[in-house]
């Protein structure tokens, strides 16, 4: 583990002669773009895998492969969003296929690039572990969790994280009917769930009409 005042610095890897400034710079812009989102990919990954092991190594595969392929991110897009695919596809292709499979990147060059991402996301450990229950009380925690993923899904990237309906579609590759649907109906799913806390805490319900 880093100390937090060390975990800004570039990569050792930038100051290696062997390494081109086409590829020093490819490195920095993608420290500028990508490593800001590591907490939420985490929380992404721990929400798909429900495992912190394999959440950690979604995250490290993700960003490995999103600097493989970072020539290919259109400057000035939702950086978060394209990580975020990157990661669901990885899921899909590898973890429901229980593969263990090390990405096909070249290791030796970005080796010290590599670990630098495991120590930033290493620094933070302590702060994801507790991240959705931060944000909301145990019971409403409780109540997201219980519900079918593909409601769960949605919700979690609509209203924590705040990404639009088409990137959600484009995410979960699904119509925008589609993920409107799982929203309303999972939104629904929620709020009965929730009608009794509600109630104990003062909120305002249909019920109470």
């Amino acid at each position: 583990m880093i100390n937090s005042s060390s975990s800004h610095k570039p990569p050792a890897l930038l100051k290696k002669e062997h390494v081109s400034a086409q590829e020093q710079q490819k490195q920095i812009e993608f420290q500028q773009e990508a490593i800001q989102h590591i907490n939420a990919l985490y929380n992404y990954a721990l929400h798909l895998t429900m495992n912190p092991d394999d959440a950690k190594d979604l995250v490290q595969e993700t960003y490995l492969k999103a600097y493989k392929f970072f020539g290919s991110f259109e400057k000035g897009t939702n950086c978060k969003a394209w990580l975020f695919k990157i990661l669901k596809n990885n899921y899909i292709n590898k973890f429901r296929k229980n593969s263990r499979e090390p990405g096909k990147v070249d290791y030796d060059l970005i080796k010290d690039f590599y670990h630098s991402i495991k120590a930033a996301q290493s620094d933070n450990e302590d702060l994801n572990a507790g991240y959705f229950k931060s944000l909301m009380h145990d019971e409403v925690y409780q109540a997201l969790q219980s519900l079918p993923d593909e409601f769960k899904e949605v919700i979690q990237l609509c209203d924590i994280e705040g990404f639009t309906y088409e990137e959600i579609a484009n995410m979960v590759e699904s119509p925008i009917g589609t993920v409107r649907s799982r929203l309303y109906r999972g939104r629904k799913l929620l709020r009965s769930k929730l009608n009794d806390f509600a109630k104990k805490y003062g909120y305002h319900t249909e019920d109470n009409e």
